[in-house]
């Protein structure tokens, strides 16, 4: 008989954080089209707070950089996602089911004060985001600008003793932080909540976010 305790993590939330291999030629050619772009398009208003977003049809006007950032985002999806019996959705073979993602992409610039307001993204399956250049966030932390997901079981496990935490749930009821480094996507579940914490280096933290859509 087993007198060990188990743990079970019951609705975990899957956080993706992998740097692409290629990403330093990527990210020159992904900097020059949103420069390109900047000049000649005003920014859109969505959850930034300042700085400047892109219109969502990133992948049209991005060139083959942005097309390539899709399809690394899509390769990653096929191999995390699954049909209700585990399947893994890569394609027409057995054991596997065909998946066709619907992506659209934008670019965000933000600039010293600069923030993106908590937001989900209605509507898609996966979204994510890539870090063109850092804005020097991932050399000194005192930048801010971090990427900062909300607990989506809220703050319930805080309520009775907001000193303790359940073991193995440290983060219980409060927020995680991703640092952002230029070459690094982080991919999650669209209908969890996140902001991007105001940015205060000199320089411009340049990323693009990104939806899949079944």
């Amino acid at each position: 008989m087993n007198n060990v305790p188990e743990v079970v993590p019951l609705f975990a939330t899957p956080l993706v954080v992998f740097e692409l291999p290629d990403a330093a030629a990527l990210n020159v050619e992904l900097r020059r089209a949103i420069e390109e772009r900047m000049k000649t398009h005003p920014s859109t208003h969505r959850s930034n707070m300042g700085g400047w977003q892109s219109s969502w049809d990133m992948d049209r006007w991005g060139g083959t950089a942005a097309i390539k950032l899709l399809a690394y985002a899509r390769n990653v999806a096929n191999r995390l996602t699954t049909d209700q019996e585990g399947n893994v959705g890569k394609g027409p073979y057995p054991g596997h089911f065909a998946v066709t993602w619907i992506g659209n992409m934008w670019a965000n610039v933000n600039r010293s004060g600069n923030a993106n307001e908590y937001h989900s993204h209605p509507g898609s399956y996966w979204s994510g985001t890539y870090y063109v250049d850092d804005g020097g966030i991932d050399a000194d932390p005192s930048l801010g600008g971090e990427l900062e997901f909300l607990d989506p079981r809220g703050s319930v496990p805080l309520m009775n003793a907001p000193h303790l935490r359940i073991a193995g749930n440290l983060s219980a009821g409060s927020t995680e932080r991703i640092r952002p480094k230029a070459g690094k996507m982080v991919m999650f579940p669209s209908w969890v909540f996140h902001q991007v914490r105001p940015y205060y280096g000199n320089a411009e933290r340049i990323s693009i976010a990104f939806n899949l859509t079944v």
